[in-house]
């Protein structure tokens, strides 16, 4: 585990002064008080983003938390980072798309990757565009509620049949149909800033 960041004292101060570039190089020589300053920096803005993807206060300090702890472990590792705001934001991305999928069945995320991921231009911007939308659909997905969110599943990332689901389910027809209609609103509202990529994703 990383050392817990030691209380404000005069000696902490001065390492508010010092760039990125220097806590980094001091954190590679295991610098704890650097480490301590690069927490106290970005733990509140790494906190707000994870908290707006995965909506748990207490989810978003583990994920926050998860990644200080990975940075310590590769502190020796430090002369490899170049900007660490850049280095810390993306790999918080990363994070939580982890943090959701870990909330997702396995054989249903395996088949939306390998029916939509290889499809995409892995181009600089539109890699960051899908990775912003695959934060932006796993989280509208987990706040659906539990049924809305399984035929949503079975629909669209194991492309079961009405039918089939409601078999699958014990579910009417048209429960399903409701349940997947819910789901589609839903998620045009939570995603409507990703709706062209999501178009392509999912054929909405």
């Amino acid at each position: 585990m990383p050392p817990s960041p030691p209380p404000p004292a005069k000696h902490v101060r001065l390492y508010a002064a010092w760039d990125d570039a220097a806590l980094v190089k001091a954190l590679a020589q295991e610098d704890t008080l650097a480490f301590a300053e690069l927490y106290e920096r970005y733990w509140w803005p790494l906190f707000e983003v994870a908290y707006r993807k995965v909506n748990s206060r207490e989810a978003a300090e583990e994920v926050v938390q998860d990644l200080f702890t990975a940075l310590w472990h590769k502190r020796h590792q430090g002369s490899t980072i170049e900007n660490v705001e850049r280095y810390l934001f993306r790999a918080i991305r990363y994070r939580i798309i982890d943090f959701i999928k870990a909330r997702m069945t396995h054989a249903g995320y395996v088949e939306y990757s390998r029916t939509h991921h290889s499809s995409l231009d892995h181009s600089t911007e539109q890699t960051v565009e899908a990775d912003d939308l695959s934060v932006a659909l796993l989280a509208g997905l987990m706040r659906l509620p539990e049924h809305t969110r399984e035929v949503f599943r079975l629909s669209r990332l194991e492309h079961q049949t009405i039918p089939e689901i409601a078999e699958h389910l014990n579910l009417s027809r048209k429960t399903v149909e409701y349940h997947l209609t819910r789901a589609l609103k839903s998620l045009r509202l939570s995603l409507r800033d990703f709706i062209t990529l999501l178009l392509l994703y999912l054929g909405l």
